[in-house]
């Protein structure tokens, strides 16, 4: 019994853009796990604060030329086929750092690392705003968001398990190959962006992947694929295309939001989240990675009320808000660290501070920026600007 077509189409979309998320996942997970692998690496390799920063600067880094990597090729190869590459490149880069025998393997590893992110973040929220229906695909790309929070999550879990093993921070790191498996298996199984196939002058293709994913009927498909053709260019844009008018607004609040997301300070807090709790007071690692737990429970807590209030309440007003919250909770953070570490008042504010921050980010900048970046750019430049609004949140 093959049961509503419908129904089943609405279920591939949610399946279709849950695998495509797992990119996301892996993305949080690397970030939520090096918090806590870090108490144990720093005295394994007898790491001074040089040697730490490379270790957790080696990502971003290798993000950047990643990103970089899926603007060249994103629309030669498709969406599809570069999330399966990130998954591979993923799969070696967190089996490599499990298996580092010093710092030099470990900071490499990691750069592999960062490129499978860099790729995965730049192509995996285009290619779920491209095969998403137009009536929910803003809340389809905040999967990607909510991907990387709940991979933050994941790993604050996965450190608190490994806290006290000898060499646990391996099991850490490792274990990140499993999701990127995961994505490497379900994203063989999914329809190619209709929009990338389109360009590629693959027009039945592109019909016969939206109608796995429409429940509307085929006059319905055939007025999208209309529509999709009327808003393509001829050619290939190019990067001199982007500073083109139009192109040109729409580059700037996208590279604009990426900065901003960046000057918070999200990621420093989520790399060395139980490092700050730990400068407070609580010695214990697991304690401390305890305390962590809270903060990416809170992350993911609300970025679900993101999903549901980003087109209710509005973009700029989620923005106002969300940003409002971060400055007074970095504020204080900083009165926190004022007061001193053998105070019971102190940890208390710093726990509750960081709980503020990440709440007020997962509600406004983590998801706002992710889902404008996939969906303010013309088709034939989207591959190109969305990669530079990649790149430059990972520059900073």
């Amino acid at each position: 019994m093959s049961g509503d077509p419908r129904a089943h189409a609405y279920r591939n979309v949610i399946i279709t853009a849950a695998t495509a998320g797992l990119a996301g996942l892996l993305f949080g997970y690397d970030t939520g796990v090096i918090a806590g692998a870090l108490l144990q690496i720093t005295p394994d390799f007898g790491l001074g604060s040089f040697e730490s920063g490379l270790v957790v600067g080696a990502v971003p880094i290798g993000a950047v030329f990643g990103a970089w990597y899926a603007s060249k090729f994103s629309d030669r190869q498709g969406r599809r086929k570069l999330i399966l590459t990130s998954a591979v490149i993923f799969i070696v880069g967190a089996i490599a750092s499990a298996l580092s025998p010093d710092t030099l393997i470990l900071v490499v590893s990691r750069v592999v690392i960062g490129c499978a992110i860099g790729v995965a973040s730049a192509v995996a929220p285009v290619y779920i705003s491209e095969i998403a229906p137009p009536d929910i695909r803003g809340r389809l790309v905040t999967f990607f968001q909510l991907a990387v929070t709940v991979g933050i999550l994941v790993a604050y879990l996965v450190g608190l398990a490994f806290a006290d093993a000898n060499e646990g921070w391996r099991w850490m790191v490792g274990l990140g190959a499993v999701p990127a498996i995961a994505l490497a298996i379900g994203i063989v199984r999914l329809p190619s962006s209709p929009r990338w196939l389109l360009m590629m002058g693959r027009e039945q293709d592109a019909r016969e992947a939206l109608q796995r994913v429409r429940t509307e009927g085929p006059e319905a498909i055939e007025l999208e694929i209309k529509e999709i053709e009327s808003s393509m260019d001829t050619h290939e844009g190019t990067w001199k295309d982007l500073l083109k008018p139009g192109v040109k607004a729409a580059l700037v609040v996208g590279i604009g939001l990426a900065i901003l997301q960046q000057i918070t300070g999200i990621n420093t807090v989520i790399y060395y989240a139980p490092t700050i709790i730990q400068e407070t007071g609580i010695d214990s690692d697991a304690a401390s990675i305890l305390a962590s737990l809270g903060v990416g429970i809170v992350n993911v807590l609300m970025t679900v009320v993101a999903l549901r209030l980003l087109d209710s309440r509005g973009r700029r007003e989620m923005l106002f808000i969300g940003v409002s919250g971060i400055s007074f909770s970095l504020f204080l953070l900083g009165l926190a660290f004022l007061i001193g570490a053998d105070s019971a008042l102190a940890t208390i504010m710093a726990i509750f501070s960081l709980m503020l921050f990440v709440s007020s980010f997962a509600s406004s900048l983590g998801p706002i920026f992710w889902l404008l970046n996939a969906e303010i750019y013309p088709l034939s430049v989207r591959s190109k600007a969305a990669s530079a609004g990649t790149m430059t949140n990972w520059f900073f």
